[in-house]
């Protein structure tokens, strides 16, 4: 594909990242919920499950977004954005 000069040379969607990031805040998560549960520690492991439900919640998130295309993945086949100029943007038009 040839290079319009608009797009960044090797710019990607960091999703899988996130998502490997957000697996690894889940199972950690459950992992101290569950050692702080079994030495009586109500506070701590009610806080490690709040950790693990956001994380759980941002994996779904990531997984929505991978699955709707490339929108939010672009790929290499995928032609790059131009970037909007004043009058698409709202701004009032000079004359």
């Amino acid at each position: 594909m040839r290079r319009t000069g608009y797009e960044p040379t090797q710019a990607r969607s960091p999703l899988r990242l996130r998502l490997g990031l957000a697996v690894c805040g889940l199972v950690w998560g459950i992992a101290a919920a569950i050692g702080f549960a079994a030495y009586d520690q109500p506070g701590w492991a009610g806080f490690c499950a709040a950790i693990a439900a956001v994380a759980a919640a941002d994996c779904l998130i990531v997984v929505r977004h991978m699955r709707q295309g490339p929108h939010y993945q672009p790929g290499r086949d995928i032609p790059p954005y131009r970037p909007a100029d004043e009058r698409d943007r709202g701004a009032p038009r000079r004359r």
